[in-house]
């Protein structure tokens, strides 16, 4: 029996978005989004996060002032609860797809051992 890979894929898709886990990220970031204030802080977060990181896979170094600013940035959104719930959900979510990910790839990891 021929198994279509793309059929369990969007199967999988579907369980996600209806996870409570999904769901809670959902709603944490629907709250984040309807607050204006809430929702220009956790962008100017994510607007950061995503420098730091394109700095990084560029392999350019990170600068001290550059390292601060986003520490403060982290305070500062982790004293929001809306944004402090988003974040939490975010992990959560993240979580799960590292799990999941294990899953999908562990025929291959059988195939030519743990790499």
């Amino acid at each position: 029996m021929a198994v279509n890979l793309y059929d369990s894929a969007y199967a999988l898709e579907t369980a996600i978005r209806q996870s409570a886990e999904y769901t809670q990220l959902q709603q944490a970031y629907n709250e984040v989004n309807a607050d204006p204030q809430a929702k220009q802080m956790f962008d100017q977060f994510r607007q950061i996060q995503m420098n730091l990181q394109q700095k990084q896979m560029m392999g350019q170094d990170i600068s001290e002032q550059e390292n601060q600013q986003a520490q403060a940035t982290v305070g500062l959104v982790q004293q929001n609860p809306k944004i402090s719930r988003l974040m939490e959900a975010e992990q959560r979510m993240s979580m799960i797809i590292g799990e999941l990910n294990k899953v999908i790839m562990k025929p291959l990891e059988d195939l030519y051992g743990n790499m």
